[in-house]
């Protein structure tokens, strides 16, 4: 079948002879496997690349006849990538197994031993009835897009350090996990919570976007649940809470490090049962909502630290997107220059040829402790102060402690060494044989640099 040939299988058991003889069974007949053997190897080689189909064992070391280690890892698969085919496998067959394992979305269930010429065929059907249901999402996702006129949330970026994110992205965005965003300060987490949401099958239904740390202890199930009239002094009328509004769609929950323990607590029993009730109100309400939160804090230590529940944690983070700092991605600041600038000049009706010399050398070497949005704000002002057909350095109004120049005791090895090159570069004009004779390198050493740090002569 000419689907074998480039068709991708992710294989797991924790048996070395078995993984060794189901690639001697596969490999031959085109398919390119790659094994695990463990539920959390699975689960790293699914968000290192993408598979056509995956047949896991259902018992492992930890648990090694219910198979109850291998039906989690099902259910995670599932929340991962919803449309990947999975069979399993295991040698504690049972009607009851099976049964579970196709009620957790299993496609379809192999004993051990197996029969060579029926596992081989079920693979092929999985592989091409899974790339057929794939396509039918995209032609579906693109229709509804082209339908509401709407264009997909964009994220401006080109770097290396940006690239694994992108595709994380792209992959989760289609499943219905929940997922933890974690970077500093206006990294653009919000923005990577709308293009999740657009590439779901959601996208039609709300997003809603809360700022769940901001909320005090006095209103915060108000808030997040509802109420109803006469629940406390001021209700007087019906409220619908953030969770209501996002019934169907997503609830994107920004700066959750900064939960209270109380309200961790009321957060983890909805996320549990996907049951609420308002404030003031015994009827129970059912939601279906997919949950993107969002941190700045060290969530790992906090938990370590008995201030955020682990067990909510586990709620929250299916898959972890963790956005790298402006500083960390130097080829992506004038793209986002550039793109912030053509937006605003849009905005206020100025026309602006882009950013001089000295201007683009400033935005390069500044440090933006404040990420992506201080450069958008920055820009902005540049937009409102610009006397000129282009903006000039000090349009921009930096701050002299977020200069590149004047924080060198702050950089790491190899952003001085990024950094030192860019200036060399500069200074020769992009010339690579003059910039290496500079720096006192061969320039296979300098090409080498340029190409681990992702920086074009």
């Amino acid at each position: 079948m000419t689907a074998d040939a480039d068709a991708r299988i992710l294989i797991a058991d924790d048996q070395p002879d078995v993984l060794r003889a189901l690639k001697l069974l596969l490999a031959p007949e085109g398919f390119a496997v790659e094994q695990a053997t463990s539920p959390s190897g699975v689960l790293a080689a699914l968000e290192r690349g993408d598979f056509d189909a995956a047949l896991i064992d259902l018992n492992y070391a930890r648990d090694t006849t219910s198979g109850r280690e291998g039906l989690d890892l099902l259910s995670r698969i599932q929340a991962l990538d919803p449309l990947l085919p999975v069979i399993v496998m295991t040698a504690w067959g049972s009607v009851q197994g099976a049964v579970e394992a196709m009620r957790r979305g299993a496609r379809d269930y192999v004993e051990k031993p197996w029969d060579n010429g029926r596992l081989l065929t079920t693979l092929r059907t999985q592989v091409e009835l899974g790339r057929a249901l794939r396509a039918t999402e995209r032609l579906t996702q693109e229709n509804r897009l082209l339908r509401s006129g709407a264009d997909l949330p964009g994220l401006v970026a080109e770097s290396r350090a940006m690239r694994p994110v992108l595709t994380l992205i792209e992959k989760v965005g289609p499943a219905d996990a929940n997922v933890l965003v974690m970077g500093e300060h206006g990294t653009g987490k919000e923005v990577v919570a709308r293009r999740l949401h657009a590439l779901s099958r959601r996208a039609e239904k709300p997003l809603v976007p809360v700022n769940a740390g901001g909320l005090s202890e006095g209103v915060f199930e108000s808030e997040m649940f509802g109420h109803v009239k006469g629940a406390f002094t001021d209700a007087r009328a019906d409220r619908v809470g953030y969770f209501e509004l996002a019934d169907g769609g997503t609830l994107f929950l920004d700066e959750i490090g900064n939960l209270a323990p109380k309200q961790q607590a009321r957060l983890l029993r909805v996320l549990q049962t996907g049951e609420m009730q308002r404030v003031g109100s015994s009827r129970t309400r059912r939601v279906d909502v997919r949950v993107i939160s969002a941190t700045n804090t060290d969530i790992q230590a906090a938990v370590a630290a008995g201030d955020f529940r682990e067990d909510l944690l586990y709620r929250l983070n299916t898959v972890v997107i963790a956005l790298p700092p402006l500083r960390d991605r130097p080829e992506d600041i004038l793209l986002l220059a550039d793109h912030f600038l053509a937006r605003t000049a849009a905005r206020y009706g100025r026309r602006l040829g882009g950013f001089d010399a000295e201007a683009r050398r400033a935005l390069v070497d500044y440090r933006w402790p404040g990420n992506v949005r201080e450069l958008e704000h920055a820009v902005e002002r540049a937009v409102l102060m610009a006397g000129g057909d282009v903006v000039q350095m000090a349009d921009m109004g930096l701050s002299p402690g977020g200069a590149g120049g004047g924080a060198l005791e702050d950089l790491t090895l190899e952003e001085a060494e990024a950094a030192l090159i860019r200036k060399a570069l500069e200074r020769c004009q992009g010339n690579v044989s003059r910039a290496a004779e500079a720096l006192g390198l061969s320039r296979s050493a300098l090409y080498r640099r340029l190409q681990a740090y992702g920086i074009e002569a």
